[in-house]
């Protein structure tokens, strides 16, 4: 089954990501870097092809999809930034502590191996997404909310997790990220945890993958301004 699971993901991601990179006839020649209008006439914003966005504010109606770089720079920040390596390693501090699965053991050599399957768990995941995105022409990334009071952020980052933006700017079902989420987790299981555990835990640990997410979601909507 594992197998199955790995070349489905490979499959929908490489056939997704090969079509993105077909040229479409509403696209601009040169994409534009997604900002806000208001920044067009500040000279302190970067407007070069080198210009890589940081957390914005939730599309208006001037969104334009990111440009390949800025994509690209995302994607890999997703698996090598110190926010992913970090909660990597706290994930797998967390479940030496627990002991889970308890196979592994509690010492360092449980917590590197955890460590190693979180990671990869999360390149897994990272991959299928940005293939989905490209291949679907959407944007997964997170974007903060334009309104100031907390029923809106709130939701804002709640809803952005299980949504995606397409071409111009409005929320869809986010499957890049529920097909990246729930596949590396599945996968991941079925090729290296136990074999006690099955597919059924890994759509246990999907589900928790998400509602870390939406957690994250709201540290950046809240309290990183970054």
């Amino acid at each position: 089954m594992k197998y199955q699971i790995f070349s489905w993901i490979l499959f929908l991601s490489s056939a997704s990501f090969l079509y993105g990179q077909q040229p479409h006839t509403a696209d601009k020649q040169n994409e534009p870097v997604s900002i806000l209008e208001s920044e067009r006439n500040d000279p302190t914003v970067d407007l070069s092809d080198n210009a890589v966005p940081a957390v914005a504010l939730a599309p208006g109606n001037d969104y334009v999809r990111p440009k390949a770089k800025a994509r690209f720079y995302h994607y890999v920040k997703n698996m090598f930034g110190p926010s992913a390596l970090g909660g990597s390693l706290l994930a797998a501090g967390y479940s030496t502590g627990t002991n889970s699965p308890k196979e592994w053991g509690g010492q360092w050599k449980g917590f590197g191996r955890r460590a190693a399957w979180i990671f990869g768990k999360n390149v897994i995941m990272q991959t299928a997404a940005y293939g989905l995105d490209e291949g679907l022409r959407l944007d997964s990334q997170f974007y903060r909310s334009q309104k100031k009071d907390f029923r809106s952020r709130f939701s804002n980052a709640m809803v952005s997790t299980v949504t995606a933006r397409n071409a111009e700017g409005k929320r869809v079902i986010g499957l890049p990220r529920l097909i990246g989420t729930y596949g590396a987790s599945i996968l991941a299981v079925e090729a290296s945890y136990p074999d006690r555990y099955d597919y059924k835990d890994g759509l246990r640990i999907g589900t928790i993958s998400l509602g870390v997410n939406a957690a994250f979601n709201l540290f950046k909507e809240f309290i990183w301004k970054k």
